[in-house]
């Protein structure tokens, strides 16, 4: 798939509601990414978090979504996380299973709610991303290493502000 960078698109709050209606009944699901925030520059692909109240629970959701059609990935490197391969019958997705409260749910949900609240800081994010967007065709793993430091002070902003 050829990825790229996308000026804000009105579909995205759709495309997440139609992925979140294909979850098994009982799931809870967030919308979280670039896509969730209005404004935002982000490659046209919807994060998903499916969060769970407790780790108890992970075999049996892993169980559910994959009966639900999505194949599990691992945690890609990230503990505390699993991702499930995008359903092709549905808009783009990344789909993740995370714990409420976790280090991965608060990294995306802090850093979503703060790009929502600060215009100045998601024009900055932004500019950011479009300086990286050359290497999206061909080096995905340096884009998103691009932008760790401007994720990581929009983190720190987001979580002193509190």
């Amino acid at each position: 798939m050829h990825v790229h960078l996308s000026e804000y698109d009105e579909r995205w709050p759709s495309w997440f509601e139609r992925i979140r209606h294909a979850l098994p009944e009982g799931l809870v699901a967030e919308h979280v990414g670039s896509t969730s925030v209005p404004r935002l520059l982000a490659k046209p692909i919807v994060d998903v978090d499916v969060v769970i109240e407790s780790a108890d629970s992970v075999a049996g959701v892993l169980a559910l979504l994959g009966a639900a059609g999505w194949a599990h990935e691992g945690d890609g490197g990230i503990p505390g996380r699993e991702a499930f391969e995008s359903r092709p019958d549905l808009p783009p997705h990344h789909l993740y299973r995370v714990v409420r409260g976790s280090a991965p749910h608060r990294d995306h949900t802090d850093l979503r709610d703060h790009l929502r609240a600060s215009t100045e800081d998601a024009v900055r994010y932004s500019d950011v991303k479009r300086s990286l967007a050359h290497l999206l065709p061909h080096d995905r793993a340096a884009y998103t290493e691009g932008k760790a430091a401007i994720v990581s002070e929009l983190l720190s902003r987001s979580r002193e502000r509190g």
